[in-house]
């Protein structure tokens, strides 16, 4: 088992992260909150959790422990796989999560797409008692530098419509509400574009 990858950030987009570690890019699967984290550092460690199937390997990697043992407490809800976990971990830190769970606040959670009110519910139901014990407080990642973020606009564009592609969203519905974040917000980092786009789609 893979407990981290510390290496160099060979690439990152809003949805992945590369990080070559002796040789080896190991590609895996981020959240928005490890994505802003990993902005503008050349080197970084990423805690791991390894989604192996008959025709898949897929690695998720996470900036803290914290996500990561939330995004494994959301494995465990039946009608949760590992892109809709993730899903949940870009619309939310992980302080934001337990507090949404905690204060059973099923309304909210249903905003993430493909969340439906039952799903929704049992999350609370079966995770209440196991997030109140987690005692997790707000330590989201450090961002980025807002000018490196804000630097490219048709950057940003780009980065936020492929991110919600790779989140399950169509293409025409996507860029529709980059464009309106954008208009309304020209200097928006790209992980505040997904994370209204993912509230608003």
């Amino acid at each position: 088992m893979i407990e981290y990858v510390r290496g160099i950030v060979d690439e990152l987009t809003p949805t992945t992260a590369t990080i070559e570690c002796h040789g080896v890019g190991y590609l895996l699967h981020i959240s928005l909150n490890t994505y802003t984290y990993l902005q503008n550092k050349n080197e970084a460690r990423l805690f791991v959790y390894e989604s192996i199937r008959e025709d898949a390997w897929v690695l998720f990697g996470f900036a803290t422990k914290d996500e990561r043992t939330l995004f494994l407490a959301l494995l465990q809800v039946s009608g949760v796989g590992g892109n809709t976990a993730r899903t949940i971990l870009s619309s939310f830190t992980p302080a934001e999560l337990c507090d949404i769970i905690i204060n059973e606040n099923a309304k909210l959670l249903t905003t993430v797409k493909g969340l439906g009110k039952k799903t929704a519910e049992k999350i609370i139901v079966e995770l209440k008692d196991k997030v109140g014990s987690l005692d997790i407080t707000a330590q989201a990642p450090a961002a980025g530098s807002p000018a490196a973020a804000t630097a490219y606009n048709k950057e940003v564009h780009d980065e936020a419509i492929e991110a919600l592609k790779m989140l399950g969203y169509p293409p025409a519905p996507a860029t529709k509400v980059v464009r309106a974040i954008l208009k309304d917000d020209p200097n928006a980092p790209v992980e505040k574009v997904i994370k209204l786009g993912l509230k608003m789609l």
